[in-house]
């Protein structure tokens, strides 16, 4: 397996090898966004390279939304297209290093990103960062990918087994994923026990 260093992860950026990168919120996550009702949650996007979510986020209002990235270039990048975003709450960090606390942690295509050996290690870090009855919600793969490197696919039972030692799990098809993802992803909604 390559190394997903960071410097492997700035190169991607650089290069414009970002197939996984939308160019914009995905649909799932527009839609549960658009029903937050407090603007003052703190919401953590791990992995969140451009970021679109975050971006969503503060045009919204909600001012406590914290990206976190091994790689900086995409942090540049956000802080570039949205100058008024708290450069503050660009986190340029291991995930894994990460100290804080949150109410909503989002997912989407960071579980995928990482290497399959530390999926148990991020449901126990993703548990430790929010707060009593934090959420996860978000989005995962519900295909075979690739084994030698990312995006990494999985499975529901797969998934459930990293998840439910630290969540009430809720994980179903994603009804309206964007068209080059339609019929592969879960939509997650975790509640931490």
């Amino acid at each position: 397996m390559i190394e997903l260093s960071e410097s492997f992860w700035n190169n991607k950026y650089l290069n414009d090898k970002t197939g996984w990168d939308l160019g914009e919120i995905s649909n799932p996550l527009k839609e549960y966004f658009n029903q937050l009702k407090d603007k003052n949650i703190r919401i953590l996007i791990p992995g969140g390279g451009n970021s679109y979510e975050a971006e969503y986020l503060f045009s919204l209002g909600f001012s406590n939304v914290f990206v976190v990235d091994i790689a900086e270039e995409p942090l540049k990048r956000i802080q570039k297209r949205v100058p008024n975003f708290p450069k503050e709450n660009l986190i340029h960090a291991n995930f894994f290093e990460l100290e804080g606390v949150f109410d909503l942690i989002i997912e989407q295509t960071f579980f995928c990103a990482i290497n399959p050996e530390l999926r148990s290690e991020y449901a126990r870090k993703v548990s430790e960062l929010l707060t009593e009855k934090g959420k996860l919600v978000g989005l995962l793969f519900d295909a075979e990918l690739n084994d030698d490197h990312p995006p990494f696919g999985g499975s529901k039972q797969e998934y459930e087994e990293y998840f439910t030692p630290y969540f009430t799990v809720t994980m179903e098809p994603c009804c309206n994923s964007s068209e080059s993802r339609q019929g592969m992803e879960l939509f997650i909604k975790m509640i931490k026990k």
